[in-house]
Formats: C-alpha cells, structure tokens, sequence
C-alpha cells in the first residue's frame, strides 16, 4: 500500500538522518520543507521532499494537503492513563482551599486511586482505559509510556501492568509499560515502610520481569513519599531485573532526586516544577532527558518547570501531559504544547521538538517515532487549513487535527 500526501503546505520535523535528541540552542531550530510531498509504503515513511522533486509513482492512495501542514505524532512519555473511577471530588477540595499534600493525609490522593483501582476488575480497568487511549490518539498522540502505580499491592500493580500489556497488543500505537510500585505507601504499611520496599524489590519486581510486563522502573522521590535513599535502593533493584529508570523528581521540593536519577542513568526525570542550580548543572552532559509536564501545573497551581533557564545551560527537554485522575485528568499533548509556550516561554519550534523528538528519546523509541525521517513509522498529524504551524499553540482551545495516521493508517 502506497500512499501519497501532496501539496504540503508544510512539513515538519523533517531529519534527513536519524538523531536521538535535540539540546540547548537546537531546540529552537525545526526543520521543514514547505510545499512538500510525503510517501508512506505499509507502514513507514518512505520518501519526502519538495514538489518540484515529487518522483513518479503509481500510488494507491492520493491526499491533497493543500493549506495544511504534516508533523509527527505526539510522543507522550509519561502518563498514568490506566486506572479506575475519577477524584473529581478531590478537584472540589482544591477549589475549596485544601492542598495536594493535605487531601493526600486525609486518604485521598493516590491512595484514593489504589482503593478504587483493586475494588474494581481487570475487565472493567481495561475497559475505563481503552476508552482514555483511543481519545488521546485522536488527540495526535502516537507513542505513549503508561504507568502502573494504583494497586500498591502484588496483586494490584501486575493487574494494572497486565491491562497496559492488553492495551498494546489490541492498538497500533507505541506504548511502553512503566512499574511505578513505589508510587505511595500503602495504608497498611504506613507504620512500616521498609517491608512495602521489600515488597516491591522481593515479590513485585521479579514476578513483573519474569512476565516482561514493564521495561521501565518508576519512583515517586518526594518529601513525604520516598527518599533519596528508597529511592536508590528501588532503582538497583530494578536495574537488576534489566528495569532501567525513569523517577518522579522536584514537583514539590529539590531533596537529591535528580542526582539520584543522574546516578544511576535513568532515561529521564520527570516533573521538575522546583529546580536549583546544582539540579540543573547535575544534568548537564548525560544521557538523561529532564520531562516537564505543563498541564500538572496548570491544574494543580504548582509552579512550571523553568525551561528557559535549562535550556539556556544547553540542556534538552522533553513536554508530556502525566495524564492521571488527580492532577492531570487530559492527555491532550495540543494543550501541554500550548502551555509549554504561554506558559513556560518556550518557542513553537522548541515545544514540537520537545514533545516529538525528545519526548521519543524518553521513552527509549528515538529510531522508530519522533521525526520524520525515512524508514520511521508513517505516524502523523495532518492539520486542518492553517496559517502556520504556529496556529497550534496559539489557538490553544481549538481541535486543529484533521487526521491522524498511525502506522500509515488514517483512524477513523
């Protein structure tokens, strides 16, 4: 099956050769090509250019793309999207003048999450979350990391593990399963928080790994969560089990996590609303990517993660949305674009880097999504009529999406 896309207004991302991730300065440089073709053969980007090379072709299927513009899926490293029920409650309490970290004492919070989540059946989690991914698809997302985290039981969290399993084998888009057992004590381990990390490194972590349900590991590093050095302990234990990294760290306090994080090669860190000097210089020069997820910030009235100054010490970053019941119920990628820009500063060109290239680096898929390049996956988002790409954060509560390709197939 071939399919061409002509007439591009413009084309976005465009990488002649694959690279990993943009840092620094090269964040604020997008490559296009304007009055451009696409071709996509099955599933994956098989040629592009400008018109006046558009090569002879007999193809299946042909797409005017005249005033719109073509760019790569989202790629949203870091979401939650598999869970039970809703804490809209809880959204009420905040209106009302309580805090996270005060509904969170009171039994609400993550633990509200893991109480709904093991009261409820495997089918019906599946069920709840199906209907979740199929919205963020439609939304442009292409590639999505998804956490477990509300069972904080064996039982619970490879109940949830199992679900995002179900969710990649029946949708084509790219889903990497993350193991965040450590994302809360539980209620009935408050009294003893080191039998739930043994619970975790000796039951949780061998059972996930011998099932291959999780490539990542997860921990919530934070005052009144986990410390620096449970959240060590936890990271050895999964990179033992081949489980590599990727932490929680600075979304209310800067306590050592993101050192913790450099130490041990996590692939990313992710929050980042409160950050220092000596957090931002630990990540200068490493491989890991610093996630900022606008939307959190925007709903919970936490600071957002000072991304002109990181990216000014040359630092790459990367946008996801941390869709999740409690302080970010939307996976729409559109909105932590367009946040990112009203809110936090950055460029139009440094936010879609941030949440396509980057954003595939920190979810290990740099090779195959992010940009468009020969030999990825046909993955793309065909706007609607358009003055600029630049209309996509600026017009930040308009659905500028006519189609989304996913492995070269429009969804309809």
């Amino acid at each position: 099956m071939i399919t061409l896309i002509k007439n591009i207004q413009e084309l976005l991302q465009v990488r002649e050769t694959s690279i990993d991730k943009v840092s620094g300065s090269e964040m604020a440089i997008l490559p296009s090509i304007k009055n451009a073709f696409l071709i996509i053969k099955d599933n994956l980007i098989e040629d592009f250019g400008s018109m006046e090379n558009l090569p002879k072709i007999n193809a299946d299927k042909i797409i005017d793309a005249t005033g719109k513009v073509i760019l790569p899926t989202w790629c949203d490293s870091h979401t939650h999207i598999v869970y039970a029920g809703n804490r809209e409650q809880e959204f009420v309490d905040r209106i009302n003048g309580l805090t996270y970290e005060e509904i969170a004492n009171r039994g609400g919070g993550i633990l509200n999450s893991a109480k709904k989540l093991n009261e409820t059946s495997e089918e019906e989690i599946y069920e709840q979350s199906k209907i979740r991914l199929e919205e963020v698809m439609h939304l442009g997302t292409g590639a999505v990391e998804i956490k477990s985290g509300y069972g904080l039981t064996v039982e619970g969290e490879l109940k949830m593990l199992r679900v995002i399993k179900k969710l990649a084998e029946n949708y084509p888009i790219a889903i990497k399963a993350t193991f965040l057992g450590a994302h809360a004590f539980p209620t009935h381990c408050k009294e003893n928080k080191g039998g739930y990390i043994d619970e975790i490194i000796t039951k949780m972590i061998p059972e996930i790994a011998q099932n291959k349900l999780a490539e990542y590991i997860d921990v919530f590093c934070e005052s009144g969560y986990f410390s620096v050095e449970e959240t060590e302990k936890i990271m050895q234990a999964g990179i033992d089990f081949g489980l590599r990294p990727k932490i929680h760290v600075n979304q209310f306090n800067s306590i050592g996590g993101i050192q913790a994080g450099v130490k041990f090669n996590a692939l990313s860190v992710d929050h980042l609303e409160v950050m220092n000097p000596d957090d931002i210089q630990a990540l200068k020069n490493t491989e890991t990517m610093p996630v900022a997820l606008p939307s959190c910030s925007y709903f919970l009235s936490i600071p957002y993660t000072p991304a002109r100054e990181m990216i000014k010490a040359g630092l790459p970053l990367a946008l996801a949305t941390d869709f999740n019941p409690g302080s970010t119920p939307s996976g729409n990628m559109n909105f932590v674009v367009a946040t990112a820009c009203i809110k936090m500063k950055m460029t139009p060109e440094e936010a879609i880097n941030a949440a396509t290239i980057n954003g595939a680096y920190a979810m290990g898929l740099s090779e195959t999504h992010g940009s468009i390049t020969k030999g990825k996956k046909a993955n793309l988002i065909l706007t609607k009529p358009i003055s600029s790409y630049y209309q996509i954060p600026y017009a930040f509560g308009s659905n500028l999406i006519e189609s989304v390709f996913l492995e070269g197939t429009i969804l309809e």
